[in-house]
């Protein structure tokens, strides 16, 4: 009977271990049909969130220095176009100054030699109104001496041709 008792012991131990074992089976299969695929799942969408929010963080990063690049690009352009209309500028200063002095220039010498010719030309004219008054001071003068005189005719023409060359050379 002992070899009997050990028996039943050691089954019933064993259809205890099998019935233990196919608990664990069930709750395994249980709680990986119920938890552990859920939650693999929920894990798995949010490394996908994670990595496409990554993904999508690197590319903002990108087009964030495409954009810094292009600014800086327009700006260093903007500097030297900016610095090119400058000297444009100082350029088409220079020579509008340049043009306005000598235009100012042109005009100057053009006032300087009507102005010299003005004043030429009224010397001349000055000059033959003395000449003239000269020679009418002197024919009176010599008319006073003929008459005073009175016979002194060959002096008096004389005179008048002397007087006469020099207002011809005046003239001329």
């Amino acid at each position: 009977m002992k070899e009997k008792g050990g028996c039943e012991k050691v089954l019933r131990l064993d259809m205890n271990l099998v019935y233990e074992m196919i608990n664990l089976v069930v709750l395994y299969l249980l709680l990986r049909h119920f938890l552990i695929r859920p939650v693999t799942q929920i894990m798995e969408k949010r490394r996908k969130v994670i990595e496409e929010g990554l993904k999508n963080a690197r590319t903002a990063q990108d087009d964030a220095m495409k954009m810094k690049q292009e600014y800086q690009d327009a700006l260093k352009g903007a500097r030297e176009e900016s610095a090119a209309l400058i000297e444009r500028a100082r350029k088409d200063a220079k020579v509008e100054y340049e043009r306005i002095v000598g235009e100012a220039g042109e005009k100057a010498g053009n006032l300087i030699e009507s102005a010299k010719e003005t004043v030429k030309a009224e010397r001349e004219k000055t000059m033959k109104e003395l000449q003239s008054e000269i020679a009418g001071l002197a024919v009176a003068s010599a008319e006073k001496i003929v008459s005073a005189e009175g016979g002194n005719q060959g002096i008096y023409d004389q005179f008048l041709k002397e007087v006469g060359e020099n207002h011809e050379d005046a003239d001329k």
